[in-house]
């Protein structure tokens, strides 16, 4: 299926990192590096994209910044185009060392914003995290909607405000966990965002993304 995935034309193709490196040690007792490079090798034409857990990497404990900047260097070298480089705590501080090794590396650093909704995280919450990363140095912003809680109208105020204030490439990613996602993506585009995430209908809904 890569072969014909990657005639399709996608911005980017969404095959590596987050928890897939893990589960290809620990379960089936294969290579991650050689599933990076078989992947690169069938889908020429498209970016290859993956999700980096900042300061975290692949792993569930903070590595040192010189392992962070080589893992991104082989993570390059083996394919990898497109880093999504998100913090569970939005600290920028444990993205910071993961986007600038992305970007010395030539590759698409793009910062994240992982989206909650709680007293302390307001529409200012967003838009400050935003101009911190834009500090930092991305090549866009991804708002990350982990749980499907970003409702049609959040989704629709939130583009807008950061497109009104930063020239920044902005992309959305909904989980359709609790039946929103659709809708949000529909009122992003119309507020100006410019790429969203959808998945193959048949691994599509409840807990994946939309489908394309």
């Amino acid at each position: 299926i890569a072969a014909a995935l990657d005639d399709v034309g996608y911005g980017s193709l969404e095959c590596w990192g987050g928890a897939t490196f893990d589960a290809c040690i620990r379960f089936l007792g294969e290579d991650p590096w050689l599933r990076l490079r078989e992947l690169k090798k069938a889908m020429p034409k498209t970016p290859l994209q993956m999700l980096l857990r900042g300061q975290n990497l692949l792993g569930y404990r903070h590595y040192a910044d010189d392992v962070v900047e080589r893992f991104v260097e082989r993570a390059v070298k083996n394919g990898m185009d497109v880093f999504r480089v998100f913090d569970a705590m939005n600290d920028p501080r444990n993205m910071k060392a993961a986007l600038q090794a992305v970007r010395s590396h030539g590759a698409h650093a793009q910062g994240t914003l992982s989206y909650t909704t709680s007293p302390a995280h307001t529409l200012q919450t967003w838009l400050d995290l935003t101009e911190q990363l834009l500090e930092t140095g991305v090549d866009s912003i991804a708002i990350k909607d982990m749980s499907g809680i970003l409702t049609p109208m959040a989704a629709y105020e939130l583009v807008s405000e950061i497109k009104k204030r930063y020239d920044v490439r902005l992309h959305l990613h909904c989980h359709a966990t609790t039946g929103m996602a659709e809708m949000a993506l529909l009122k992003a585009i119309e507020a100006g965002v410019d790429g969203v995430d959808t998945a193959i209908s048949s691994m599509s809904a409840t807990y994946g993304h939309p489908a394309t």
